[in-house]
């Protein structure tokens, strides 16, 4: 008997369906991956799940870089400059103000607290700012500052996932995932996706880089910034790295036999992966060690080889991004100030100040700013009221709680308007007047400044049509260059 006819005679119905349906879904996948997503690599008949795709329309912007302030700077001090809040303060709320309202930690009836901080305007735009960020108002023309942000969430955890994910609970895509899927990346040999710390972890801990329900090739990676920047990059000891690449091709062939099998698209993430990390030994030490930067770079950025600082982390941003990285986010921990505002926001201030501005001016002097949009901002802001166990706006201790209903972020280049304030609140900072940015609108404006159009950028997950947006946002034109 043929071996052929042998081979089928003894195969169930079973399990040539299984076969049959496995094999037809393999054959429809390699399709659609090759044509929808990787045809930078059909022609080598590779599968990069990272491959550079085209966009919904021209895009401002190529990359980002998110600097975002775990636990909420206070607008108030930094950004939102307001002169009436003096005449009120150390006097109680109006009653208008609280009732009904949800507080995190705010009891009884609490009063009144004006900012500590002198506030004048900058540049040709007249920006007003803080004297607590002096060297961020030496490039005030290049910022649109927008004071009407408001959100969902008054707690940090859900507030940070809100606003990186779209949604106050677990599970969902973060914002740079949904941009890596959208776009792909420009570096084979680096992640599409980086993050950088300084500080301990945000609330909601790693969610905030989550892939979610994306293929897990869409996942923030984090590098450290002592030790190993990646966790077990280099080859275990007495492995040379021909050892690793034999390795390496053995269990890609083994990867390879088994997506033909079954299809799996989290096998093409790991074939990719181990290959990208394979890579990464070579480019990953290279573009973390600053000590080649020239002393002037160092010293725009106040940043110190060897030493783990914000300052540090956005020199790497940009170094990140000139190797075409596509999202980078900066996390700097300890802006959540229930307390002891006089001594603490100076002192966060001081940290992040001079390496941001840095980062701004850098990049523009580099050509770089015209499509890199830098975003800085925190999960909500803070209330206009003092929080301390008086309930007086002027203890020492005093600080503020957190307030979902109107905060401040800033953006820069990658098509948004230079030099421009958008939106207003109240005489009293509680409340938006002008011009209100949800949320859900910001992330819209960003995937659009990208060129995609966040309702045509969806991932069909357990019967539904997701997105970052979820059923809501709006685009921001008022911000668009």
């Amino acid at each position: 008997m043929h071996l052929f006819e042998e081979h089928w005679r003894n195969t169930t119905r079973r399990t040539f369906l299984r076969r049959s349906g496995l094999g037809l879904g393999s054959m429809a996948l390699g399709s659609l991956l090759t044509e929808s997503l990787f045809a930078a690599d059909a022609a080598k008949g590779a599968i990069n799940p990272l491959a550079p795709r085209p966009t919904h329309f021209p895009a401002r912007a190529k990359r980002v870089i998110y600097l975002h302030m775990v636990g909420a700077p206070s607008q108030l001090d930094l950004f939102d400059h307001k002169p009436a809040l003096m005449a009120y303060d150390g006097k109680p709320c109006p009653e208008e103000f609280i009732k009904g309202k949800r507080f995190a930690f705010l009891r009884g009836h609490p009063n009144i607290a004006a900012s500590r901080y002198k506030f004048e305007r900058h540049g040709r735009s007249g920006a007003e700012i803080s004297e607590l960020l002096p060297h961020l108002a030496k490039v005030a023309d290049e910022l649109a500052i927008v004071r009407s942000l408001h959100t969902d969430e008054f707690n940090h955890a859900p507030a940070q996932l809100y606003l990186h994910t779209g949604f106050g609970r677990l599970g969902r895509p973060s914002l740079g995932s949904w941009v890596t899927y959208g776009l792909g990346s420009e570096n084979s040999d680096l992640p599409a996706y980086v993050v950088l710390l300084s500080g301990p972890l945000a609330g909601a801990g790693t969610s905030l880089w989550s892939s979610g329900f994306l293929p897990s090739v869409h996942q923030g990676v984090q590098f450290r910034s002592s030790g190993e920047p990646v966790l077990f990059l280099n080859n275990p000891e007495g492995h040379s790295a021909a050892d690793r690449r034999q390795v390496l091709d053995t269990v890609q062939r083994l990867n390879q036999a088994q997506l033909a099998d079954v299809g799996d698209p989290e096998i093409t993430t790991r074939i990719s992966q181990y290959e990208m990390a394979f890579r990464m030994q070579t480019s990953v030490p290279e573009l973390m060690d600053i000590s080649k930067e020239p002393k002037s770079t160092l010293e725009l950025y106040g940043a110190e080889p060897g030493k783990a600082s914000f300052g540090n982390n956005c020199l790497l941003a940009r170094r990140l991004i000139e190797r075409g990285v596509r999202m980078v986010q900066l996390y700097d921990a300890d802006w959540d100030h229930h307390s002891d505002l006089a001594t603490r926001l100076p002192r966060k201030c001081q940290d992040v100040d001079q390496g941001m501005a840095a980062l701004v001016a850098d990049l523009k002097q580099r050509g770089l700013l015209d499509d890199t949009l830098v975003i800085w901002g925190g999960e909500f802001g803070r209330t206009s009221m003092a929080q301390n166990d008086s309930g007086s706006g002027t203890a020492t201790k005093t600080g503020r709680d957190h307030h979902k209903d109107a905060f401040t972020i800033w953006m820069a280049g990658g098509g948004v308007k230079r030099g421009i304030t958008y939106g207003q609140t109240d005489e009293l900072g509680y409340n938006v007047a002008e011009n209100p940015v949800h949320v859900h609108d910001l992330n819209a404006t960003v995937l659009h400044l990208l060129g995609l159009d966040h309702q045509r950028l969806t991932y069909r997950y357990q019967g539904r049509d997701f997105r970052l947006t979820d059923v809501h946002g709006e685009l921001v034109k008022g911000l668009l260059a």
